[in-house]
């Protein structure tokens, strides 16, 4: 089968995703966090009766999924803690966080297209979507909604890459501005980095997602230079794990470059 070109000439700005959603304004008037028992009980039956288990099943049926090294977690059931991950499946990515952080619920921090699909997009906020602020009194709110649940002791996944790259095999660069989160919270960091491997039987490859950390802050440091020095540090972590990868299934070419 020939393998599939995709040329690029942005890795911080770039959308592969093929989901054509108009997002919704994400202001004041959105509310992340419902003190209702309604909201809460359907929280509990998406998340945990309904998703985890599918998730599950989908994964390791479909990719033969595998975690490594997720017992490193175990140190910290008593605290909130944030994970990075690379950004390289629009189905996967939305399953694997909530398989990483059992029994420990996990939010995730996503574009507003995740709560504007129809139907899907009122379930996501039950499932743990964050979605991105559009204007500073609705940031307000976010960033008071991420640090409530650090607090409760759970599990906040960003992407920092930002933008779906499929099947991507290694790291791309991505800014710093996302670990001013941790470390105003003060609480750990960690990273996972998922691989693609071959499968001896089939043409799907086997997802195998690598758990690294704990990273803490330089705290010798500035505000911004602390940002820096644990982003380079995360990222440096995904880019040796990434090279566990085997396959490629989809070649990405800077344009202007040749194709070798």
């Amino acid at each position: 089968m020939e393998k599939q070109i995709i040329y690029y000439d942005d890795e911080l700005n770039n959308e592969f995703s093929t989901a054509v959603i108009e997002a919704k304004r994400i202001d004041e008037n959105y509310i992340y966090i419902h003190k209702g028992i309604w909201k809460k009980f359907t929280h509990f039956f998406w998340y945990r009766i309904v998703a985890t288990p599918l998730a599950f099943l989908y994964m390791k049926i479909y990719f033969g999924h595998k975690i490594m090294n997720k017992k490193i977690l175990k140190d910290f059931k008593k605290s909130g803690w944030f994970i990075y991950g690379n950004h390289t499946h629009f189905m996967a990515d939305a399953l694997i966080p909530s398989m990483i952080s059992v029994p420990k619920d996990m939010y995730v921090i996503v574009h507003p297209n995740n709560v504007s699909m129809p139907y899907l997009g009122r379930i996501t906020p039950s499932l743990g979507a964050l979605p991105l602020p559009d204007d500073a009194k609705a940031t307000k709110n976010f960033i008071r909604a991420v640090e409530q649940r650090i607090e409760e002791k759970n599990g906040v996944t960003i992407y920092p890459e930002a933008h779906i790259w499929p099947y991507y095999t290694k790291i791309r660069p991505f800014l710093d501005t996302s670990f001013r989160y941790p470390i105003k919270c003060g609480v750990p960091v960690f990273c996972f980095t998922n691989t693609y491997q071959k499968r001896r039987f089939r043409k799907t490859p086997r997802i195998v997602t690598y758990i690294d950390g704990p990273f803490y802050p330089n705290k010798e440091m500035s505000g911004k230079n602390q940002r820096e020095e644990l982003r380079n540090r995360v990222y440096n972590t995904m880019v040796d794990r990434a090279k566990m990868s085997n396959v490629e299934l989809i070649k990405y070419v800077k344009a202007g470059e040749k194709d070798d």
